[in-house]
């Protein structure tokens, strides 16, 4: 009998278990069918600086609404006012994805959240989120310095910029790219929500749900308090936001010794630079084409047009080639180099500094000049007026023969935007910034998801495939290959080389539109596979080389991708590709070189690169010896722990822990209250059930006795 008992107890206890998983399953079941999930979302998410927090966010449990598409004026005016249903998840098409818009929805309890369809449709003539002034009184002018240049007094360089991107919102903002699923928005939104002769519509209604909340709140000195906390008296310490932070990229025409630091002695380098990152308003969405691919480009393509000739004739000075990480955020990456050399914990110092040239925004130029801008304050000083006087006049000696005009803007115009602010800030040194415009910038999509190949004229003719795509020569391309020759050219020259030689430096078009192709189209292409490391190129692996152009939003590099990400390792490697050489080195001592008593280490980075495919498709690799290195990119306020600095970058990304977004049918109010009420008599019904055969249980589940056998 007890057998029995126990058998039936393990048979009850398996049918537990198997009708709680068919639960599960069926829940899990249910969801998918209750909730519509929208992949290839796009969040704005919270920045703080040392004084006050931008972005957007949700609850924490996610913010609810119910769709509306917001296409005329009437629309605005039903979510902001009339509409019986709020709060509302506003549609909207890009036309409408303006300040203005924004502005009224922000401070309206009626709007639960936004998502912006991100198209080329209606697309406003600009639209800059940034704002007017970029990195306002954190480059070389400010109220201590040359005041009356400060705050853009002189000049407005970002005319169109409306500041959004510094607004903060208390509701969640997403963009939405996959354009199937917009198209099952519309139509859940045209079936369910759509007005009727301008009736309100009937339930069941459309409605969407926002996950982004982000952990960090009010600014970057309370942040990084709170996560200090954390990490001194909890268990389980939380981090809370993160410094914006990656790494520059440099290398030079004759390697440094990267293990001396400070000044080098008999060294006079002249600096060759540009920016390797941008931003918009969501989060990691920067094309950048015209804000920063313009410089990589041009400077990539200067130096595999001076790389032979340095070989074979060096000019007496170095010259020094760096691209520069976060500077859209209060300059990171120069601030971070130029702090570095002050305290010679860098491969030089800044009295090695001769001069420095700077790539700005160029790819708009079209015909018009090519603008040198230099600083007025520091011109002030005669010797380094004559400096810039020089340079000016070798830029223009390199423009001989080449279809590139040259101006320069008053005396008395401050420098635009630049890396070079950092630099004078620290130390009054000659130099130019080179860019495509006199006073405002030209770009009228500046640091927006807009500034795009198509914003670059960047083209191509129908039916190509992706390799002639590769290497088709646009107009853009042979636009830049001339100012990358400029520019080579005027390095040379400014570096001590012979004029004899300016003739052999040229620019190569089918490289520049190769990399045009590869930062602006598509970065899973051929000669970029071919760079780099085979475990990059590997099937599946979607971390570098997934479908698009690359991510130039500089993120949380170190800290959170590894080493190194997007842009960073690119440029890393077609530097490594432009100015190495092939070695015959195994891959086990090409990626531990200090094992090998022939190689140094000291002057030479080794990369081991997948090589370009063979006739039947395998790649073959082998090691490439550079002098390129890599340097962090990380505000020397957070090595300071000085959270509220005004003199370097405060700059860090809130943490989060779930980003989604999905679409739902939504009951009325008293159909939810209904349904409500009767799960409570439910509840208290079975309560009273439960209590009744309880105090039965004795008389119910009593088993008869049984009768004694009786012997005689």
């Amino acid at each position: 009998m007890r057998k029995m008992e126990h058998l039936i107890s393990i048979n009850c206890v398996k049918l537990l278990i198997a009708t709680l998983f068919y639960t599960c399953v069926l829940s899990s079941s249910v969801e998918q069918k209750i909730y519509v999930e929208l992949n290839n979302t796009v969040p704005c998410v919270r920045l703080l600086n040392a004084t006050h927090q931008i972005g957007c966010q949700s609850s924490i449990s996610g913010d609810t609404g119910v769709l509306h598409v917001l296409e005329t004026e009437s629309d605005l005016d039903w979510i902001l006012s009339s509409g019986p249903h709020p709060p509302y998840m506003v549609i909207m098409e890009t036309a409408f994805f303006n300040r203005s818009v924004m502005m009224r929805m922000k401070n309206s309890p009626r709007v639960a959240g936004v998502a912006v369809i991100v198209s080329k449709t209606g697309l406003a003539d600009h639209f800059s989120p940034h704002t007017t002034c970029p990195n306002q009184n954190t480059g070389l002018y400010s109220e201590n310095n040359a005041p009356e240049l400060a705050n853009c007094n002189m000049t407005v360089w970002n005319p169109f910029g409306n500041g959004l991107s510094y607004e903060d919102f208390s509701f969640p903002v997403f963009a939405l790219k996959d354009e199937n699923q917009t198209q099952v928005i519309r139509k859940c939104y045209e079936d369910h929500n759509l007005r009727v002769n301008g009736s309100a519509p009937r339930y069941p209604l459309c409605a969407m749900q926002l996950f982004s909340h982000m952990h960090a709140v009010t600014d970057t000195v309370t942040c990084m308090r709170r996560t200090d906390l954390q990490n001194r008296f909890s268990i389980n310490p939380e981090v809370l936001c993160d410094p914006l932070s990656d790494f520059n990229v440099w290398t030079s025409t004759r390697p440094l010794n990267s293990s001396a630091k400070g000044h080098v002695a008999d060294e006079s380098v002249v600096i060759a630079a540009t920016r390797l990152d941008g931003r918009s308003f969501f989060w990691e969405q920067a094309p950048a084409a015209e804000g920063t691919v313009s410089g990589i480009v041009t400077l990539l393509a200067t130096i595999q047009a001076l790389y032979p000739v340095t070989r074979e004739a060096p000019p007496p000075r170095n010259i020094f080639f760096t691209f520069f990480q976060g500077e859209a955020f209060d300059y990171i990456g120069s601030s971070k180099m130029v702090y570095d050399m002050e305290k010679n914990d860098f491969v030089i110092d800044l009295n090695n500094v001769h001069s420095m040239l700077e790539i700005g925004q160029i790819g708009l130029r079209r015909g018009q000049s090519l603008w040198m801008h230099s600083d007025p304050v520091s011109r002030r000083n005669t010797s380094v007026d004559t400096e810039v006087l020089n340079l000016m006049k070798n830029v223009n000696s390199a423009a001989a023969g080449l279809s590139v005009k040259l101006d320069q803007p008053s005396f008395s115009q401050p420098l635009p935007p630049s890396s070079f602010q950092r630099f004078l800030r620290a130390k009054q040194i000659p130099g130019l910034v080179l860019a495509d415009h006199n006073t405002s910038f030209n770009n009228r999509y500046y640091e927006s998801m807009y500034d795009d190949a198509e914003n670059m004229n960047v083209t191509y003719p129908p039916n190509l495939s992706p390799d002639e795509q590769l290497v088709y020569e646009t107009e853009e391309a042979k636009s830049l290959a001339e100012v990358a020759t400029l520019v080579a050219r005027s390095l040379y020259m400014q570096a001590g080389g012979e004029n004899s030689r300016l003739s052999n430096i040229t620019a190569d078009p089918k490289i520049v539109a190769q990399l045009l192709y590869g930062f602006l189209v598509q970065k899973n292409n051929s000669w970029f596979r071919s760079l780099l490391p085979p475990e990059v190129t590997k099937k599946g692996d979607n971390s570098i080389l997934s479908s698009g152009p690359p991510q130039f939003y500089i993120g949380l590099g170190p800290r959170i991708h590894g080493p190194v990400h997007s842009v960073t390792r690119f440029v890393q490697y077609i530097l490594a590709n432009l100015t190495g050489s092939v070695t015959n080195l195994t891959e086990s001592q090409c990626q531990n070189p200090s094992e090998v008593n022939t190689e140094n280490k000291d002057f030479f980075s080794y990369f081991w690169v997948s090589g370009p495919a063979s006739v039947n498709g395998t790649e073959e690799p082998f090691c490439v010896q550079a002098s390129v290195r890599l340097s962090k990119a990380v505000s020397p306020a957070f090595e300071l722990l000085q959270y509220g600095s005004r003199d370097y970058s405060t700059w860090t990304e809130s943490r989060w822990k779930s980003i989604r977004a999905r679409i739902f049918l939504v009951a009325s109010r008293e159909l939810e209250m209904l349904t409500l009420g009767v799960g409570v008599a439910v509840l208290l019904l079975s309560l009273l059930v439960t209590y009744f055969i309880s105090s039965k249980a004795e008389l119910l589940f009593s088993s008869a006795r049984e009768t004694p056998t009786t012997t005689y």
